[in-house]
């Protein structure tokens, strides 16, 4: 049994630098990164981004393969892809081609994408095709690059837009767009009282990417602080027949002193998961 290969995320890493994520996810037996997008190991913006060949370069040194870009976005955060009037939707349309063109030019497949978020006073719908419209904007220009857009779903504290598979799977039809696709969120699909099984029956082959963390009374804590198996939700994306990577979007204030070994932690735990019995 072939099971999805981890990659470590560095928004943990925040109070450290680039350089000290990619050293301690090589030491601890990772492969793979996905890169977010945080201004303290690489700055992105409407205007324009860092220079390629630091970050080129330091994956190389370590034997790390770039998944992806997890662009920062949400509220508070300026870019949001369901954003209302001319100048937020033209910053933020500017912000992820920028995403798209460092996917490119960092040979990486994907960016992650989300719904966006809607005003508590609006009409959902309104958001909802301001949300569509965009995201078929970035599909097409993605495509034209080579890359695709995996699209998650968010909580409910964060978005009223798409918190299901469902969610997922009707912007995607909407948008009618072959460069976008689905990750599956593994801290949203719990929120939401979702399975894996559920997410695969709703989105089947569309599912590209998983950010992959354990649940504990809040979402995306890092493996063993939580109560989910990784065992079996290992199993669950091997019936599947999933072929992404499982990116470790471990996130929580407890984890910012030592991210290293909460990574590492994970990783041991994977090892003994994948282990033949």
């Amino acid at each position: 049994m072939r099971y999805p290969q981890l990659a470590a995320m560095n928004i943990i890493h925040s109070f450290y630098p680039l350089q000290e994520f990619l050293a301690s996810s090589e030491a601890a037996g990772y492969r793979h990164v996905e890169l977010w997008t945080g201004p303290m190991h690489f700055f992105l913006s409407t205007f324009g981004y860092d220079p390629l060949n630091e970050l080129r370069d330091g994956l190389a040194r370590h034997g790390l393969a770039l998944v992806g870009l997890c662009p920062e976005q949400n509220n508070p955060k300026p870019h949001n892809v369901a954003a209302r009037g001319l100048r937020a939707q033209a910053r933020t349309h500017a912000y992820f081609c920028n995403a798209i063109e460092v996917a490119a030019g960092l040979d990486a497949p994907q960016v992650v994408v989300t719904p966006g978020w809607a005003f508590l006073d609006e009409p959902r719908e309104e958001a909802w095709g301001r949300s569509v419209e965009m995201l078929r904007s970035l599909s097409e220009q993605a495509g034209r690059r080579g890359v695709r857009l995996v699209l998650e779903a968010l909580q409910p504290e964060e978005s009223v837009l798409a918190n299901t598979a469902a969610d997922i799977a009707q912007l995607i039809d909407e948008v009618a767009n072959p460069a976008l696709l689905a990750c599956l969120d593994i801290g949203a699909m719990e929120r939401a009282g979702e399975t894996i099984d559920g997410y695969f029956d709703e989105l089947g082959d569309r599912i590209v990417h998983c950010h992959f963390t354990d649940y504990a009374d809040v979402s995306h804590v890092a493996w063993g602080d939580g109560h989910r198996s990784m065992r079996a939700d290992l199993d669950a994306l091997v019936a599947h027949r999933y072929q992404g990577i499982c990116s470790v979007e471990t996130y929580s204030e407890r984890y910012l002193a030592d991210p290293a070994a909460a990574d590492a932690r994970t990783m041991s735990i994977y090892q003994h998961a994948t282990e033949v019995r």
